[in-house]
């Protein structure tokens, strides 16, 4: 009996040390390719220094200008990556990255009416009057501050999957994981880079992208460039962490004072943001337009091309 327990005891020292050799492994190849990627996109993108706060920023294509906001866990990269999905061609995309993420630190005041304030003077620096606004999620929040704050920066402005703000809740029922699981997820190299490798598919989903909504070969491309955009991690945690500022009991959103045009666009099927986000948008604006699409999920999968022909349609329709 004591040979058997001495083995038994050997196989189990031998695979935790195994696993913990493996373990190690993953911190180094994560934290590598964390690195890379944050060299990578460094290189990228420029920075504003504005009174409210460091505004990190990326400009692709030509044309009009056009802001784009991005959503919880991005960043400037995933704006670009959303103009180009859904954007078209034709247009200066001004991809920024909110407060906490990429290299846009946490400044003292986090709200999303500073966020809109720095935005603002962002424009000002570039020499630029009055921009289109192309807001995803967690980006429609300091979108509306914006309009409301700051009318005469904000020619027309489009909504995507917008997130809940005052006086919504943040707490969604029925996300794919609960809604604190996304800090850990979202705000580790290391978590995430495993989750990548060992299960792709849970992470998608947790993302909404469901394999029921991704027939299209575009759709599928999209979820799989979407993932990369969340590395590194730890450069987007303490954003992620400030997304409740969005939903502060003290915020104010004076919706009814917005004058721009502003079109909304929202899935039924969303499982990330509630449709009546959206809903609640669209009925406060004045002369908002509201698409509703039954399937889509919050990525609004299945729609890409022809959001690629309503929203060029819509910014370049609206008066200057």
């Amino acid at each position: 009996m004591r040979k058997r327990r001495r083995g038994t005891f050997t196989a189990a020292g031998l695979l935790l040390g195994g696993l913990v050799i493996l373990f190690g492994v993953a911190v180094l190849f994560a934290r590598t390719e964390a690195l890379e990627r944050r060299e990578f996109l460094a290189g990228q993108s420029q920075i504003a220094l504005t009174a409210f706060g460091t505004v990190e920023y990326a400009i692709g294509g030509e044309g009009p200008p056009v802001l784009v906001i991005h959503g919880a866990g991005g960043g400037f990269d995933q704006g670009l990556l959303l103009a180009e999905a859904v954007g078209g061609e034709g247009f200066r995309w001004i991809a920024v990255s909110r407060f906490g993420y990429l290299q846009s630190p946490m400044p003292e005041d986090a709200s999303t009416a500073a966020q809109a304030d720095a935005l603002a003077e962002m424009l000002t620096q570039l020499e630029i009057e009055r921009v289109d606004v192309l807001a995803m999620s967690g980006g429609a929040p300091p979108a509306l501050q914006l309009a409301a704050n700051h009318p005469e920066r904000v020619g027309a402005m489009v909504l995507l999957s917008p997130a809940p703000f005052t006086p919504f809740g943040g707490e969604v029922a029925g996300r794919p994981i609960p809604t604190a699981f996304y800090t850990a997820l979202v705000g580790s190299d290391v978590i995430y880079w495993l989750m990548q490798r060992l299960a792709p598919g849970t992470l998608k989903s947790a993302f909404d992208a469901r394999p029921e909504l991704m027939a299209e070969e575009e759709d599928r491309a999209f979820a799989e460039r979407l993932v990369e955009t969340f590395q590194p991690a730890s450069a987007r945690r303490a954003g992620i962490e400030n997304e409740g500022a969005a939903v502060d009991p003290g915020a104010v959103y004076d919706l009814e004072a917005i004058g721009a045009p502003v079109l909304v666009v929202h899935a039924a099927d969303d499982r990330l943001n509630p449709v009546a986000v959206g809903e609640a948008i669209a009925g406060r604006v004045t002369g908002a337009e509201f698409i509703r699409y039954e399937t889509g999920g919050h990525l609004l999968l299945g729609h890409h091309g022809a959001l690629r022909e309503k929203i060029p349609a819509f910014l370049s329709s609206a008066p200057e």
